[in-house]
């Protein structure tokens, strides 16, 4: 894997198994890690951007922008300043019919999980049923069979290093869901959500540690 940190498109250069993959997408010191689950349902084929390319598209990035995670998005012209949050898919590359199987998921687990450690963000925001069944199983000691994710949309839940905030698929979103989350994101960043301490005081000179 290589770390191309000027590149906001695949920033370490992952070599996918595939001719159209749609990598990930944002700067790798992100804050915000938005996971997906694959192109066929999440979109970003035709611009190679995760969630772009379909007809809720525009509210869902309008969500992240009013809650300040993206800086400025126009789809129109296929331009996303991602700020301080990343995007990615469990499943990079396109189904050839359908749904991916699970062995196809197990093959691309590295991939994600490679990607996922690089940036190393605070807050995890997985997107619909798979990716926050995935992630709960895989960075939480929560049971994901005990989470239902329209009772979950836009609610904290402590993770093992990270804070994830899972995301109803926003094909399901009701009247109420865009605004929970502005409201939830909000929230959350008026709180501790990095977690970190300082132990620079055990260290010589004057600088800040900070680990979480």
């Amino acid at each position: 894997m290589d770390y191309v940190a000027d590149s906001l498109t695949n920033p370490f250069g992952m070599n996918y198994p595939c001719e159209r993959p749609v990598p990930g997408f944002g700067p790798t010191d992100a804050h915000f890690h938005v996971v997906g689950d694959h192109p066929g349902t999440h979109g970003g084929l035709d611009t190679g951007i995760p969630f772009t390319d379909q007809t809720w598209s525009a509210e869902f990035f309008d969500v992240l922008v009013r809650a300040n995670l993206v800086e400025r998005v126009d789809l129109s012209e296929g331009y996303i300043d991602p700020a301080k949050t990343f995007f990615s898919y469990l499943h990079a590359c396109p189904p050839e019919t359908g749904t991916p199987a699970g062995t196809d998921y197990d093959r691309m687990e590295a991939f994600f999980d490679a990607e996922l450690r690089a940036i190393t963000a605070h807050v995890l925001l997985p997107v619909g049923e798979r990716a926050t069944e995935h992630v709960l199983q895989t960075y939480t000691a929560r049971p994901a069979e005990t989470v239902a994710i329209h009772d979950a949309h836009a609610t904290e839940i402590r993770g093992s290093g990270w804070l994830v905030v899972p995301m109803e698929d926003p094909t399901e979103w009701d009247e109420d869901d865009a605004d929970r989350l502005v409201a939830a994101l909000t929230e959350l960043q008026r709180s501790d959500y990095r977690r970190e301490s300082d132990l620079g005081r055990f260290l010589p000179g004057n600088e800040p540690y900070l680990v979480r």
